[in-house]
């Protein structure tokens, strides 16, 4: 089964837009590769937002948090000031205490970055890992 566009994007995986921004970019309009950090976070908060979920409920309902523990990164291409991209990201696996996320970065059909994303599910005082609260659906 394709689970791709054409131009090889994932069709079930959040797409959240972003444009590029003097603020992201380096002296010559490239951005920083910290940067893409930031955008892999936003993408997969509106992919919770998308859901129902908001962090502040989490942590105010349910005293969790999630926090990454694992980052890999492989850049591909260099995205530039006023680029739009489309910041993907795909649920991969649910265990008991963590969330594992394929993301990616495109600009039109090109790929610009594939990351793999750890997100720990802590408790919001301690910061010890704490299971998934019950109920808590990712469909």
């Amino acid at each position: 089964m394709n689970n791709r566009t054409p131009e090889g994007i994932a069709v079930n995986a959040f797409h959240w837009p972003v444009r590029v921004y003097w603020e992201d970019t380096d002296a010559g309009g490239v951005v920083y590769h910290a940067q893409y950090v930031a955008f892999l976070e936003r993408a997969r908060s509106e992919w919770l937002r998308h859901l129902g979920w908001s962090q502040v409920h989490l942590r105010d309902q349910h005293g969790v948090q999630f926090v990454v523990a694992s980052l890999s990164v492989d850049f591909h291409k260099p995205a530039r000031y006023d680029d739009q991209l489309l910041i993907n990201a795909s649920l991969e696996s649910i265990r008991g205490a963590s969330l594992t996320f394929k993301q990616e970065v495109w600009r039109d059909a090109e790929r610009l970055l594939s990351a793999r994303v750890v997100v720990a599910c802590v408790d919001a005082t301690s910061f010890r890992p704490k299971r998934l609260p019950a109920g808590l659906n990712f469909a």
